[in-house]
């Protein structure tokens, strides 16, 4: 692994690319100023370590000081499933990126087996950059392509939980409908599945269209104000409807055990399926062109 100081004017810091320490690093960097790189990389700065794919957008962020905690508002809220299935035996991740949510899976369901699914080799190189447990008997990161590998699963986790990308965004063979149906048929009958949902507004109601179908609409949509992105839990069973005055009591058990504020994402939950948001938000016009 090469470490340069960061090249981006304005910060302070180090680049670390997975390259040879010899060559012509000026050319490399040009590279990378110019978004013509086509690995990840890591910069470290103001005690944060970030992984990227391309400049313009935060791949993953791990705080130094806390290198356990859940820094995008997104992660947290897909740890909501938690209020649905507080006691998973089986984990499906797919996509690893920085692995915060795989670290914070490991670190607090110790009960739990976790396999992580990620196509991208030179992610995995960086795991040890982010402290991502080692391979064990109930960690393991798998390099896959992962709508192949849920095709092909022989396994039955509680969870599946869909956070795949690449530099263009949401990786292609998860968009589309033969995904999510095996994705259905992976679950066991009280399974949850919770995706992020990123992209134009267009792209992300395509998702949403696709999982409420194949979920018969048993799906509760979580708006992320701070990232403009969607979470969306989808429910094996369509009868399956939540227990809301036992989470609401239990949620307060799950913020001191957890460090997740459980009570407020049990509240939204209630009030996305109540209000029926995803509804609202599957028929909202599309917004009218401005004047010009």
């Amino acid at each position: 692994m090469l470490e340069l100081p960061n090249p981006f004017p304005n910060e302070g810091g180090v680049i670390r690319l997975l390259e040879p320490r010899g060559g012509d690093h000026e050319a490399l960097i040009d590279r990378v100023l110019a978004r013509r790189y086509d690995k990840p990389f890591v910069i470290e700065d103001d005690g944060a370590r970030c992984l990227y794919f391309t400049r313009a957008f935060i791949q993953s962020e791990m705080r130094l000081a806390d290198p356990y905690a859940l820094e995008f508002a997104y992660t947290r809220k897909m740890m909501g499933f938690l209020l649905f299935l507080p006691e998973p035996r089986s984990i499906l991740m797919l996509g690893l990126g920085g692995g915060s949510l795989a670290k914070y899976c490991h670190r607090h369901l110790s009960p739990a087996r976790i396999t992580v699914v990620e196509i991208d080799p030179h992610v995995i190189a960086f795991r040890d950059e982010f402290l991502v447990p080692p391979d064990g008997e109930r960690f393991r990161v798998v390099r896959a392509d992962a709508a192949e590998y849920v095709a092909q699963c022989e396994d039955r986790p509680d969870v599946v939980m869909v956070d795949a990308f690449d530099a263009e965004g949401v990786a292609p063979t998860l968009c589309t409908r033969e995904f999510y149906q095996d994705v259905r048929a992976l679950l066991p009958r009280r399974g949850v599945a919770v995706a992020n949902l990123v992209g134009p507004k267009p792209e992300r109601l395509a998702h949403l269209e696709m999982m409420r179908t194949v979920f018969d609409g048993n799906v509760i949509l979580l708006p992320i104000a701070d990232d403009g992105n969607y979470v969306a839990f989808a429910f094996r069973d369509p009868a399956f409807e939540p227990r809301w005055r036992w989470m609401e009591g239990e949620a307060r058990a799950m913020r001191a055990r957890f460090g997740l504020d459980f009570p407020r994402f049990a509240a939204n939950l209630e009030r996305s399926r109540k209000l029926g948001y995803l509804r609202r938000e599957m028929h909202a016009p599309a917004p009218r062109a401005g004047r010009t």
